[in-house]
């Protein structure tokens, strides 16, 4: 059974570092991309990072470029977002998921995680 278990969400300050964690288990992740994607509340979700299953190529919004980073470790199936200078619009419900696709598009994602809350106070 698939499944992608995220990690790490919560209460920071702005200005301030958070790291979460997307947990594979089913696959391993040199078969699918995995993609970080957000939700902040009346908003469409949002693809924000990706991390292929080859050589480790990345892809990151402008909105997120420079601050955040995406990182996997294999022995662990598990991926990271590092999240720096975080900003009150960053603010959202982050999930994981793994696409079959090199796409940071929903639609074209095959497995969704359950997300975790990221609130950014000013």
């Amino acid at each position: 059974q698939v499944q992608l278990v995220e990690s790490g969400g919560g209460l920071v300050q702005a200005g301030g570092s958070l790291r979460l964690s997307c947990a594979v288990t089913g696959f391993g992740l040199e078969k699918y991309a995995i993609g970080w994607f957000r939700q902040a509340p009346g908003k469409e979700r949002e693809g924000i990072s990706l991390i292929g299953y080859g050589d480790g190529t990345t892809y990151y919004d402008d909105s997120v470029k420079g601050r955040f980073t995406i990182s996997r470790d294999n022995a662990k199936n598990t991926v990271y977002l590092q999240m720096n200078s975080l900003k009150p619009e960053d603010t959202a419900v982050y999930s994981c998921a793994a696409t079959w696709l090199w796409s940071i598009h929903a639609k074209d994602v095959d497995y969704w995680g359950q997300g975790t809350l990221v609130t950014v106070s000013s």
